[in-house]
């Protein structure tokens, strides 16, 4: 079920790691953001969208992971915008022959034959300066960084003090570092947080990829929340309160340690000297 957060923006809540769908109306249509995970959510969100009248003009995948990734034929042919970056992680992992099998190792178990895959990835990168979506509703301003994934983007509509910050500022998931790249990771964690922070006091909602919708006040507390997170993890720190929560006790733990151990392992190997 859509839920009004904002005047003209609505979230869907998927069963699967909370995550949240995104609709914002435009003058002609809506722009939908990670529209959800199973095929029956999907329909559900095309399902409110025909009730309530409203054609889908646009999407949005705020970063090139598979369960931001996916869409339903009824929200229709229209544009699926994303990053550069993100596009060219796409085309690089959905390129092959064997990408279909590959992503479906990736589902969790429990939702796997539920996860529709046959739209997977039909994304439009923008051009690589653009800092706009190029569409007829309120101004939402592409805010790019690389932490969790390369080419991640977070979306700020100032006019309705709402803040889409895709796998970002969650209460409920840790800050997930993407390990693969040479950068060095936290860095580059911090600087998205730190973007995040300058925006701090004009966000009305807060809208995670996972987790709680959040009043404005709530995005410094999760900027703090990770930032705390990260600065321990080199050190192997673990007494951020979402690790040994409920929701994630399946998996957080085991996920905080190795990032940890591959953090810790990575700085031993550049701290190594040359031969």
């Amino acid at each position: 079920m859509l839920i009004q957060v904002a005047d003209g923006v609505l979230v869907h809540r998927s069963a699967f790691c909370q995550s949240n769908a995104v609709v914002l109306h435009g003058a002609d249509g809506d722009l939908v953001v990670d529209p959800g995970i199973t095929a029956g959510e999907l329909a559900c969100l095309a399902d409110d969208l025909d009730r309530a009248g409203r054609t889908v003009v646009a999407g949005f995948a705020t970063h090139p992971h598979w369960d931001h990734l996916l869409w339903d034929a009824r929200l229709g042919e229209v544009p699926r915008y994303c990053t550069a970056g993100c596009a060219a992680t796409v085309r690089d992992r959905l390129s092959d022959p064997g990408a279909p099998a590959r992503v479906a190792t990736m589902l969790p178990p429990e939702f796997a034959d539920q996860i529709p895959l046959d739209l997977l990835g039909r994304v439009t990168g923008l051009p690589r300066e653009a800092s706009r979506i190029p569409w007829n509703g309120p101004d939402v301003r592409i805010l790019e960084h690389h932490a969790h994934a390369l080419g991640h983007a977070a979306l700020w509509i100032p006019d309705r003090g709402v803040l889409i910050a895709g796998d970002m500022l969650s209460d409920v998931l840790l800050p997930i570092l993407d390990l693969n790249r040479p950068a060095d990771p936290v860095e580059e964690y911090l600087a998205a947080l730190a973007l995040f922070e300058s925006l701090a006091g004009d966000v009305d909602v807060l809208v995670p990829g996972h987790g709680s919708v959040g009043s404005g006040g709530s995005v410094q507390a999760r900027v703090d929340l990770d930032r705390a997170y990260l600065r321990a993890l080199p050190d192997g720190g673990g007494d951020d309160p979402r690790i040994s929560s409920a929701f994630g006790a399946g998996f957080l733990p085991a996920l905080h340690e190795g990032q940890a151990e591959r953090l810790a392992a990575r700085r031993v190997q550049e701290a190594a000297p040359a031969h």
